[in-house]
């Protein structure tokens, strides 16, 4: 039984780690193990539920775009064009995710990945810091960056940090690279939450449903917050701030799996 506690400050991890690129499955990894808490599976399936809703309304006028381009077969504008250079990038992650969820799931219980993966994440920010961005988003950019979202699936990788910077090292503008990182997570999250709740029996068990809705609106509005203020942070140039702290906690983790 998940108490009311436990759910809102999840929820609450969720909503800040979730967008900004700190990696919200290592965080979710340590306070669980750290604190011994058993949280049912179906109450992580509802967070990123619920951080799933606030991209959809972040980025509702972009989305509606690009359906109605799809619902034209209209290809050769710009919301088509995105649409086909997400589904492209979409293809390494569901590749990589096929090939290795039992592994990139095994980590979850291991700190010591969690800690190097953390560390590895302040790498890849700090390397994306004062690139030259000027283009936007071409076929072997999608599918650079869908590779990277696909790594990012190991605990403690974040995956706005990993695709984001990833599209910026390769000369991505900005802002391009900001909008493409999130509507390239939608069409995975949707997938994953669908194979995950086709399982009936994730909803059985003892669930408070007070607290679980709790935790998901904490994990909402925060999540909303935390993403208003990654697209300030990318627009200025700043998203190398968060390696320090990556390489804090990732260090920190290590050397407390060493020493135990």
């Amino acid at each position: 039984m998940i108490s009311v506690l436990e759910a809102v400050v999840l929820g609450l991890i969720q909503g800040l780690t979730e967008w900004l690129p700190i990696s919200s499955s290592g965080h979710l990894a340590i306070v669980n193990r750290s604190l011994g808490w058993e949280s049912p599976t179906v109450f992580f399936i509802l967070l990123h539920g619920g951080t799933l809703l606030v991209v959809l309304v972040f980025f509702r006028r972009r989305i509606a775009g690009i359906l109605k381009a799809f619902g034209r077969r209209d290809f050769k504008s710009e919301e088509g064009r995105l649409g086909v250079l997400v589904a492209l990038g979409t293809m390494p992650t569901a590749i990589i995710g096929f090939l290795f969820q039992e592994l990139f799931r095994s980590f979850f219980e291991n700190l010591l990945v969690v800690g190097f993966a953390l560390s590895v994440t302040g790498f890849l920010l700090f390397a994306a810091r004062g690139r030259k961005t000027h283009m936007d988003v071409t076929p072997q950019n999608a599918l650079l960056i869908g590779a990277a979202q696909g790594v990012a699936i190991i605990p403690g990788i974040s995956r706005s940090g990993a695709t984001i910077s990833s599209g910026l090292y390769t000369g991505v503008k900005k802002e391009v690279a900001f909008e493409f990182s999130f509507l390239l997570s939608i069409p995975i999250t949707v997938g994953a939450l669908a194979i995950e709740l086709g399982d009936l029996r994730l909803l059985t068990g003892g669930t408070d449903l007070i607290a679980v809705l709790g935790g998901v609106a904490v994990s909402i509005i925060v999540g909303y917050l935390s993403l208003k203020t990654l697209m300030r942070l990318v627009l200025r140039n700043k998203l190398h701030w968060f390696a320090p702290y990556c390489w804090l906690v990732g260090g920190l983790v290590i050397v407390t799996q060493i020493l135990q």
